[in-house]
């Protein structure tokens, strides 16, 4: 597919998912950058509404790097342990809060390349971090993305960041949220990785995919 070709059937697709999703966002509940980052770290492999389950209390005995990087290792797996593999992400987040005290004042920094560094932040969470903490353009490729955007025959490539790449050569970067969201509630939702529900979605005609899903 030609790049403009793709660039209108890109633009086409996110005004359709503008219209069946017009309150796609993170769905994960938090209120500071931190918070974002720790949320992410516990989505691992977890449902959002889990998590979301999780953060209320966590973030009232936490409410800064420094309590979370003090915080004690069997302690911090007790309150997450529903999220599942609870040691690994205690780690992580105690890891991510020392690294933060040590080398960031405590804060979240605002910039992709220093959010990689850190412990437990991959290039998923740091765009996530970069769009809606700091809403700035950032395109958040997980699982879903991954799924729908192969299927909508806009990315031939498994890898995230490749799919990243080939999303900024025909998405604004205005949109970048935008379509961050609504592809992945579109794929959370309706373009299920088993079963998709093909009769609900909005884009059928636009999916070369349709006929093999059903």
């Amino acid at each position: 597919m030609k790049t403009n070709e793709a660039k209108t059937r890109a633009a086409e697709i996110l005004k359709r998912l503008r219209k069946k999703y017009p309150d796609a966002k993170c769905e994960l509940d938090f209120t500071t950058p931190l918070q974002l980052a720790v949320a992410a770290i516990l989505a691992a492999q977890c449902t959002d509404k889990r998590v979301n389950m999780v953060t209320p209390a966590l973030f009232k005995k936490y409410t800064n790097a420094a309590a979370f990087a003090t915080a004690s290792q069997e302690t911090l797996e007790q309150q997450i342990k529903s999220t599942g593999f609870f040691r690994n992400k205690a780690k992580s987040i105690r890891a991510l809060a020392a690294a933060l005290i040590e080398k960031h004042g405590g804060e979240i920094p605002t910039d992709l390349d220093t959010l990689v560094r850190l412990p437990g932040i991959g290039r998923k969470t740091a765009n996530l971090i970069i769009a809606d903490a700091f809403r700035r353009p950032g395109l958040i490729i997980d699982t879903h993305q991954i799924r729908v955007n192969q299927r909508l025959g806009l990315t031939k490539n498994s890898d995230a960041t490749k799919i990243e790449t080939d999303l900024q050569k025909i998405v604004p970067e205005e949109n970048w949220i935008s379509w961050s969201h609504c592809v992945t509630i579109h794929g959370r939702y309706t373009c299920l990785a088993r079963k998709p529900s093909c009769a609900a979605c909005p884009l059928t005609d636009l999916c070369p995919s349709v006929q093999l899903e059903n």
